[in-house]
């Protein structure tokens, strides 16, 4: 694998290191609907507000999220909405799975 490819590989993990946390996961899908104030991502979390802007600043950096400031409120807005077709297919995946050891458990 030449440099660039690696490097390259190396950004992906980064965007899916920064979805990969559950507080995060839940910021992901709540953004979906739309651009949030930090103050209804906090809630919505059910998260200390340090803790939330800890999560809000890693995927910021990895360029998941973007934000802006309005009076004093900060909102956020996914970058890359197509991520919720990433989660998508998790969520498949994970269904799969379950539905794969259901049926192991019948069997037992």
């Amino acid at each position: 694998m030449d440099a660039d490819t690696k490097k390259f590989y190396e950004l992906k993990a980064e965007i899916i290191q920064a979805a990969g946390h559950p507080i995060r996961l839940a910021i992901i899908e709540f953004l979906s609907r739309g651009e949030q104030c930090v103050c209804d991502i906090v809630e919505h979390v059910d998260a200390q507000r340090s803790n939330v802007s800890r999560h809000l600043s890693v995927m910021l950096k990895a360029g998941v999220l973007e934000s802006r400031k309005d009076g004093l409120k900060v909102i956020y807005k996914l970058r890359t909405p197509c991520i919720v077709n990433f989660l998508s297919c998790v969520d498949q995946a994970l269904r799969e799975k379950m539905r794969r050891e259901a049926a192991l458990l019948e069997k037992l």
